[in-house]
């Protein structure tokens, strides 16, 4: 069988779906990986790394394409590389959908869509869940791209001047992207604050040496694959009451709030921001599902009341190097889950649990709505 690694085209896309770490591991599982030549380079791999792997580069898109089984991506095709990939091969990416402009072809050309972001969240399924390696890397990010839009030291320090006190952190969200955040800003010194709307993970918070901003609440905000999910209005003003008392003493407020499917929930209103300090800092993790600050205008940063509010897009492209390493190894594990290695082919089983959950298109059926 062929894989296919393909050089993003996306804007600001940098990372790649196989380092030759990875392909090496699919060269001795019994596959054939042809790369599109410079296809890592972005995120600092070389052709001659990939070669040395076991890989064949070519110079050009529809030679990597040619023949090919399975098309590895990070980003979803466009309309013209999708005309390209092969009929009836199997595409593994992030972020497919049917429902949108892509279904037709996908339809017609028979292809197999798979996309690791719907994975379920089952043991068997973790060493494939792209989710939380990416939420890892942007949390981390997060947290340094907020230290650097602040004007102040994270860390308290005593000097000879006096003493500096340590910047306060208010972190909405604590799924992997906010625990990453709360212990890198930990890490650095400053004092953290952080909350959910699911009180489950309040252990985890004060695991890191943060303190949980609680709300009481009725109901249950946690959905059976363990995500938050909607809660009431009533239920909701009461979390934005907690979070705006916060963030009057708060420096930097990083968040991370979001729901599966669904526009990310607003948690910090404008008025909020104009009860915030004067030099403090919003980093909107959740900028590219509509951002959980009513202000976040995704893909800008601007000042509003006097506090900065960063909307940064695909915050994991700027580490691409580890979050290259990390997704590609993601991509492998679920590359030898449905590889057949006796016939040397995709096998699609539609009653895996796994497969179930993350396939967009089969041999021309759509069998996922839209979100």
């Amino acid at each position: 069988m062929k894989a296919a690694v393909l050089k993003e085209l996306a804007e600001g896309e940098r990372r790649v779906a196989a380092v030759p770490a990875t392909v090496e591991k699919m060269v001795k599982a019994g596959m054939e990986v042809c790369l599109e030549s410079e296809a890592g380079l972005a995120s600092g791999f070389q052709d001659g790394e990939y070669r040395e792997a076991g890989a064949r580069v070519e110079p050009s898109r529809d030679g990597a394409l040619d023949g090919a089984a399975a098309v590895l991506k990070v980003q979803k095709p466009s309309g013209d590389e999708l005309d390209r990939i092969p009929e009836g091969c199997a595409l593994i990416a992030y972020g497919l959908r049917a429902g949108t402009d892509l279904s037709q072809k996908l339809r017609d050309r028979r292809i197999t869509a798979l996309s690791l972001d719907l994975l379920p969240r089952i043991a068997r399924a973790q060493s494939m869940d792209v989710l939380s390696s990416m939420a890892n890397i942007a949390g981390y990010k997060g947290v340094l791209l907020g230290a650097g839009a602040l004007g102040k030291f994270f860390p308290m320090l005593m000097t000879a001047a006096g003493t500096v006190l340590p910047a306060r952190v208010l972190v909405l969200g604590a799924g992997v992207a906010g625990l990453q955040a709360i212990a890198t800003a930990r890490r650095l010194g400053a004092v953290v604050t952080g909350f959910d709307v699911r009180p489950v993970v309040k252990e985890q918070v004060e695991s890191l040496g943060a303190r949980f901003l609680a709300v009481a609440i009725e109901e249950q905000a946690e959905d059976a694959k363990g995500y938050a999910k909607e809660v009431s209005a009533d239920t909701a003003r009461r979390q934005r009451e907690a979070i705006a008392q916060e963030l009057r003493t708060t420096d930097v407020c990083i968040t991370t709030a979001l729901v599966p499917g669904k526009r990310a929930p607003l948690l910090v209103t404008a008025e909020m921001v104009k009860g915030m300090r004067m030099g403090s800092v919003v980093v909107d993790l959740a900028a590219e599902q509509g951002g959980n600050c009513e202000l976040t205008e995704p893909g800008k940063d601007l000042v509003k009341h006097g506090v900065t509010i960063l909307g940064p897009l695909n915050v994991v492209s700027a580490m691409a190097y580890q979050a290259s390493q990390l997704y590609s190894r993601n991509v492998l594990n679920f590359l030898l889950h449905i590889f057949d290695k006796q016939r040397g082919a995709i096998a699609v089983d539609r009653d895996d649990e796994i497969v179930k959950a993350c396939l967009i298109a089969h041999q021309g059926e759509l069998l996922q709505p839209p979100p």
